[in-house]
């Protein structure tokens, strides 16, 4: 079973990125402008275009030209104000680009934690939620002799249509060597490529060369499998985050497990930190019909109910594990099922995040993640600060972390023993 601890682990790792957010999506969300100009621009122009007629109760009302009025708080008149001076009157050359990105992480840096900068749309979390990245399929470490060896191959990746495996040795990119290069080093050498490159690897005593192209790459985000016991077949299914994709691949994975005729099923949430909510809804939809809400929305001091989009709902018993890393879509999740479905919850006290977060991208591709909203269970109940408790206490004993095997595992064993039930 390790080398199920060992798969686990590995999309453990893309995800850890994530950090604790839920992405909102639906009709209300706000959409990013895609203006012709940098922010910078912008601003320039509204300092050039803008004149001042006069200050009262606080606000600031620039003239644009003749034609129209925009009243301007006073603080950001202040601030207005201040970047003009600074642009105008700094000693050296200034890049107003980055000026204005400074500004909107310091604006960031005094809200909740969960509001901050992200920079560049190339990021681990983006990459993370989305689900998917641009490269050949593989994930490298440095082994102990320093060479860049693959750790694992995504099945049906260009690495692996090319006959790449796992405990390979990667030598060149084209003839350019990998000696001496870092982890990033080499994913940047690899994704500069362009059209069909070559890669040398070593495998034992013998060196091999392949040719590979770059290809849009689906992160795993979900393990599942039958567990059988007494003559009972109980579903499994490990879920990581909530990407984008993770809900098409869980449905994937309980289809299969359904054919096999399972008697009840383990959803496994733990150390799942959030992600997409839309995922979360799509996933919950799987086993109720869309007379159960699931959630709701605080916004404004309004609250809305939003409700499952499922056609039917499930009849076998599911367990769902849980910790203190649960959090966010996981805690989403994990609530509808317990209050709507009849899910018994195992493990320990979920993370309790209640807030939802907007992805928005600057003109400049930079992006930052604010809080818009709370939710609260279907119920009613508050999460944040809280979190969902559990209906059954079990703590992860020490032997697992020093031996991570599934017989070790006295959460899962515990969640397996409550899937047996009548």
């Amino acid at each position: 079973m390790k080398s199920e601890e060992r798969t686990k682990k590995k999309i453990k790792k893309l995800s850890k990125s994530l950090g604790d957010i839920d992405i909102y999506k639906s009709n209300e969300r706000k959409k990013s402008v895609n203006s012709p100009f940098k922010t910078s621009e912008v601003i320039a122009l509204l300092i050039l275009t803008c004149i001042v007629s006069f200050l009262m109760g606080g606000l600031v009302t620039y003239r644009l030209g003749n034609k129209m009025g925009v009243n301007l708080d006073s603080e950001l008149a202040v601030f207005i104000e201040n970047y003009e001076y600074i642009v105008n009157n700094y000693y050296d050359k200034i890049d107003k680009e980055k000026l204005v990105d400074s500004a909107i992480k310091g604006m960031l840096g005094t809200l909740d934690k969960n509001s901050n900068y992200l920079g560049s749309e190339d990021n681990d979390f983006s990459k993370s939620l989305e689900g998917k990245y641009k490269g050949i399929g593989i994930q490298v470490y440095i082994d102990d002799s320093k060479n860049i060896k693959v750790h694992s191959v995504f099945d049906g990746s260009p690495a692996d249509k090319a006959g790449i495996k796992a405990e390979d040795i990667l030598i060149k990119v084209n003839d350019e060597s990998l000696e001496g290069k870092s982890v990033s080093e080499t994913a940047k050498i690899i994704q500069s490529q362009k059209g069909e490159f070559s890669i040398t690897y070593k495998r034992g005593d013998k060196e091999k060369t392949v040719k590979v192209s770059l290809s849009s790459v689906d992160l795993p985000s979900v393990v599942s499998k039958t567990i059988e016991k007494d003559n009972k077949k109980i579903g499994y299914i490990y879920l990581s985050i909530f990407a984008s994709n993770s809900d098409e691949q869980f449905k994937k994975s309980l289809e299969k497990l359904e054919k096999e005729d399972i008697y009840s099923l383990i959803i496994d949430l733990r150390g799942n930190n959030g992600g997409h909510l839309t995922a979360a809804e799509n996933i919950i939809s799987l086993f109720l019909d869309s007379t159960h809400p699931i959630y709701q929305i605080e916004s404004d001091g309004k609250k809305s109910k939003y409700y499952s989009k499922g056609k039917k709902d499930k009849k076998y018993r599911i367990v769902v594990l849980v910790d203190s890393s649960s959090a966010s879509a996981s805690e989403v999740t994990t609530s509808a099922l317990k209050e709507q479905y009849g899910a018994s919850v195992i493990g320990v006290k979920t993370y309790g995040k209640g807030t939802v977060q907007e992805l928005q991208t600057l003109p400049n591709g930079e992006q930052y993640k604010l809080t818009t909203k709370k939710w609260l269970t279907s119920k009613g109940k508050q999460v944040d600060g809280i979190g969902i408790d559990v209906d059954i206490e079990e703590v992860l004993d020490e032997k697992y972390s020093k031996n991570p095997t599934e017989e070790n595992d006295n959460q899962l064993q515990k969640a397996i023993s409550e899937a047996m039930k009548e």
